[in-house]
């Protein structure tokens, strides 16, 4: 293993952009949703900044003077699009399935944390269920507050009785890194989906790695 998680107990992990390639499949939904709400259409490098937001905290960036019922069309347009979505347009980066069961036979508690609605992360997980068989908690933006606000961590901490020292963060955005930084949790970038190593090291990142597979590979 790698020995940054020596004395770790629990990883937690975000979704989308980490463990899962799914960051064309949002940003084409969220083109959707603009044109479903008769909006502009943002752009996908706006669309990737707010990934990892909850989409209320997502829409409070892209469409700040939406009143409720146009962000209710917003809403409707994007969990159209992405319900529709079959499993094949959001595949598991290559080997993340394997080093996330690897963690787990080592011991490590796994969870995750993430910007998706619970509807949206029991969708993912019902469709890839050895890696959900790994995952013993997760929090999600609609049923605690949204990140950068370190509770959906603090959350899992209490879940599992576990001081922050016990807990790593691996994430691929500046969200993710704060987040972790509030909590007092170790932070790990991974480059393999929105943000740099640049802005990942500024956010709070201890280190970053290519994709979660480095976690089990030593003298990284």
């Amino acid at each position: 293993m790698n020995p940054i998680l020596q004395d770790r107990r629990l990883i937690i992990f975000d979704w989308d952009g980490t463990l899962m390639d799914s960051i064309p499949t949002i940003c084409r939904c969220l083109t959707h949703a603009f044109a479903y709400a008769g909006l502009a259409d943002r752009g996908e490098e706006q669309y990737k900044e707010i990934i990892g937001l909850g989409l209320g905290d997502a829409l409070a960036v892209l469409a700040p003077d939406a009143d409720e019922n146009l962000r209710s069309r917003i809403l409707e347009g994007y969990r159209n699009c992405f319900f529709a979505t079959p499993a094949v347009d959001m595949p598991l980066f290559p080997g993340v399935e394997q080093a996330v069961i690897a963690l787990a036979d080592a011991g490590f508690q796994i969870a995750v944390a993430t910007g998706k609605a619970r509807r949206g992360l029991d969708k993912v997980l019902s469709e890839n269920p050895h890696l959900a068989g790994c995952i013993s908690a997760s929090r999600c933006a609609d049923e605690t507050r949204s990140k950068p606000d370190p509770l959906m961590l603090e959350q899992l901490l209490d879940h599992y009785a576990l001081t922050p020292e016990a807990a790593v963060m691996v994430g691929d955005t500046v969200h993710d890194m704060e987040m972790a930084v509030a909590a007092g949790v170790l932070p790990l970038g991974v480059l393999c989906g929105v943000h740099d190593t640049q802005r990942l090291t500024q956010a709070g990142a201890a280190l970053c790695l290519p994709d979660p597979r480095f976690l089990i590979v030593e003298g990284v």
